[in-house]
Formats: structure tokens, C-alpha cells, sequence
């Protein structure tokens, strides 16, 4: 119900500039001039709305979950960038030059004003720049904290030239209503970014935190555990996630978002599974005790907390183990008594972290590259080892939570589908997006 409720609200607010211009009317043109303002005018207002869906409102990460949000993200700026493209070749009138409005009977479409136009030109060049970017960015020798500031500013640009262009050269944009939705639209994307980088930290500032530990689980692979330093800490679910900055400022782009892997039960300290993947990640083995640390969230919805379903299936590949871990604890903890099924998958056993600790539950280990002696599952976490592990009642009757590789989660996801089970009992969420 609320991811309908999101959805919903998104083509209303995409939509309502289309509507307004409908409105405030004006004598009709031939269908392709009117379809090329209407592109343009829906590709603004769907590059106003990517600033809300990737701004870490927990109404969208929290409610219908990071991966889909940002994924739905990602889907409407290429649809945007289409119409963005188609635009202005739809265009065939005659330039007429002069002063805005060139013509008050608003029945020519285009001027030769360049000063309307050039910020139309920018921001048509800039957006597949953009786009382009976001697609190849894993491709890019680029540390995540630059192409994140590039994205940021370049996303803020490109709003404001087409506010400009959109007010100064369309047909519709310098009707005063039109311009004043378009101003209050812009203003709110530029507001939700300020919140991520001003008010945000603003806020961690207030609340710092402290690295109590740093533990090596794996060659690559480590816990970094921090506590509240002064305030009494973090409020969350079991299988949710933080943005996490280490020994830099409140306002630092340097920070990357981990699943916690404690329990809440547990008290107010928070534990993160690391895998040595990046910049930040290659270091955490230097972190000192003591180094000052803040933290963003929670975000997310990979929670079991209240569902009724008689017994859950974690599956995990590799360090994707961590959210699945803090459920498991926190289940273990709260006396949960829900039966509990986990496969965890690894390419080698030096990559198996925790075993200790996990060999006391209903465990699979899965490794693709074995040693001779092993006993467990071979090769990858796939429909025929889901058989294997899972009987008909279970698949029709259990909530089936992963986190992982995405052809992992790709190939268990479909297997469910086929099995019969329905969406809603099947929670995921994935970090790596193109």
C-alpha cells in the first residue's frame, strides 16, 4: 500500500506541470509542437524528482526499500534524458526574435533570443553527460566520494539552466503560475540537497560516535564496532543500514553506506561487516581505537521485525551476510522463536566469517571454489540448492530475505517466483547499482 501511495505521489508530481500548462492554455498548435513542449516540460519536472528519490528520505528507503527506490531512480533519469533529447527536434516553427513574450497571441513556439536558448543548449548537453557517467561510473578510475560530488553539482546545474530556459524561452514557462511552480519545484530540490549536505550534518555533528574496536574476521573481511559518545545512540531494525564516516567532518562526502550486522538488543553499540572492496574499505584494518565516527540512518526495510510468517530464510553471498547476521542475533537475543534457515555462500573457506558462532544454527555453507576436504555444498547459491535446502510447505509459507552478488539474488529471486512465492515475502537489498 505504500509503495502504491509513492508511486502515485511521484506521477502527481511529475505530471502536475502538464496539467498547469493544460490549464493556463493558450491558441492550439499542430500535435508535434504541442508534444515537444509537453516532453520538455516532463522531462524538467522528472529531473526535479531525482533529487528526491536520491536523497535519503527514509519515506522512500525505508517504505519500499534503497534498491527499489534508487533503481526507480535510475529508470526515470533515462526516460528523462529521452525526452529531454526528442524535444527540441520536434520543433518546426518559425524562429521570431524580439523581447519575451516575442508573441502575444503564444502562437510561435522558438525564438532566436540566444540569451533564452543557451541555457536550453547547456543543460541538453550536460544531462547525457550526466547519465552517461552514472551508467559507467564502476568502469571509471574515479574514488566514489569524486564522482558523487560531480553527480551532485552537475545534477544542481543542469536544474538551474533549465529553470532558466524553461521560464525564459518556452511557451508555457513565463505564465506567472507556470513560473512560480517551477520556481517552488526547483526550490525544493535544491532544499532536499541542502538537507543531505548541510542539515544532515548539521544533526551528526550533535551525535558523534567513537570506534570501540576493530577486529580482523577474514584475510579481507573485518568488524569495525563504534559506540555513542555521548548521547544514548541509534534507534533501528535488525537488517538495517547507515551511511558511515570515519575520522573525517560532519559535512564530509567520505562515507559509505554498511549494513549493520549487531543486534539492537544488544545495546547502543552498532557492528559493521567489512570486506576490503575500495578506498575506504582497504583501510579499515589501520583505523584506531578512539577515532571519531558519525552515522546517517537508519535506512532500509530488509526487517522481519512484527511479519507472521512461521519460519525465515536467510541467504547470504559473502560479506552480504551482515544484515542477515543482525537479524539472526537480534532473533537469538529477543528469544524469536520462529524457525530460521541460513545459506551462506563463499568462493573459498578462508572467506567464511563468524563460523564459530553460526555453526550453532541451521546453517549451509556454500563455497564455489572448495578445498578437497570439504564436506558442505559446492559451486553457487542456485535453484537447485534452494530445492536441496527448502521443502513445498516451507517455500509456500516462510519470508525469504537475501543479500549478496546481484546474479545471486537475480537467480534466487526468480527461483521463488517460480516456486510460488509471493513478493511481498521475498526482501532484498542490493548497494551496487550502474
Amino acid at each position: 500500500m505504500k509503495s502504491l501511495f509513492l508511486i502515485v505521489a511521484y506521477l502527481g508530481a511529475v505530471t502536475l506541470p502538464l496539467v498547469l500548462s493544460w490549464w493556463v492554455g493558450g491558441p492550439p498548435r499542430q500535435f508535434h509542437q504541442e508534444l515537444a513542449s509537453g516532453l520538455g516540460i516532463l522531462a524538467f519536472s522528472m529531473v526535479l524528482m531525482e533529487f528526491i528519490l536520491s536523497g535519503r528520505f527514509k519515506i522512500f528507503s525505508n517504505g519500499v526499500g534503497l534498491d527499489v527506490t534508487m533503481r526507480f531512480h535510475q529508470i526515470m533519469a533515462r526516460a528523462a534524458l529521452v525526452f529531454a533529447l526528442m524535444h527540441p527536434f520536434l520543433y518546426q516553427g518559425t524562429p521570431s526574435g524580439g523581447q519575451r513574450p516575442w508573441d502575444p497571441t503564444r502562437v510561435l513556439t522558438i525564438t532566436t533570443d540566444f540569451s533564452a536558448l543557451w541555457t536550453g543548449i547547456a543543460a541538453y548537453l550536460l544531462l547525457p553527460s550526466l547519465v552517461l557517467l552514472a551508467i559507467g561510473r564502476n568502469q571509471l578510475d574515479f574514488k566514489y566520494e569524486t564522482w558523487r560530488l560531480l553527480h551532485g553539482v552537475g545534477a544542481l546545474l543542469i536544474a538551474v539552466l533549465l529553470l532558466h530556459h524553461t521560464v525564459y524561452a518556452g511557451r508555457y514557462g513565463s505564465e506567472p503560475v507556470m513560473t512560480w511552480m517551477w520556481l517552488a519545484m526547483t526550490g525544493v530540490a535544491v532544499g532536499s540537497l541542502l538537507t543531505v549536505y548541510l542539515l544532515v550534518p548539521l544533526l551528526k555533528k550533535e551525535r558523534p560516535w567513537r570506534v570501540a574496536s576493530v577486529l580482523q574476521l577474514t584475510p579481507k573481511q573485518w568488524e569495525l564496532t563504534v559506540e555513542p559518545d555521548g548521547h544514548p545512540g541509534l534507534d533501528y531494525k535488525a537488517g538495517q543500514f547507515v551511511w558511515l564516516n570515519v575520522g573525517h567532518a560532519p559535512f564530509s562526502i567520505r562515507e559509505n553506506p554498511f549494513s549493520i550486522s549487531s543486534a539492537p538488543a544488544a545495546g547502543p553499540a552498532i557492528a559493521f561487516m567489512i570486506k576490503e572492496l575500495g578506498d575506504f574499505t582497504r583501510t579499515v584494518g589501520q583505523i584506531k581505537t578512539g577515532t571519531v565516527a558519525y552515522l546517517d540512518g537508519p535506512y532500509g526495510n530488509l526487517s522481519v521485525d512484527g511479519r507472521a510468517e512461521p519460519g525465515i530464510a536467510l541467504i547470504a553471498g559473502g560479506v552480504g551476510l551482515a544484515p542477515l547476521l543482525g537479524i539472526l542475533r537480534q532473533m537469538r537475543r529477543t528469544g524469536d522463536t520462529r524457525a530460521v534457515k541460513l545459506i551462506y555462500g563463499n568462493r573459498v573457506i578462508d572467506q567464511i566469517a563468524y563460523r564459530e558462532e553460526l555453526d550453532a544454527e541451521d546453517i549451509v555453507y556454500v563455497l564455489s571454489e572448495p578445498p578437497e576436504t570439504w564436506h558442505g555444498e559446492t559451486g553457487f547459491i542456485d535453484s537447485a540448492l534452494m530445492d536441496r535446502v527448502f521443502s513445498e510447505r516451507e517455500f509456500s509459507e516462510w519470508v525469504f530475505v537475501m543479500c549478496g552478488p546481484t546474479i545471486m539474488m537475480d537467480i534466487v529471486e526468480d527461483h521463488l517466483i517460480k516456486r510460488g512465492a509471493p513478493s511481498q515475502r521475498i526482501l532484498s537489498e542490493r548497494f551496487n547499482y550502474d
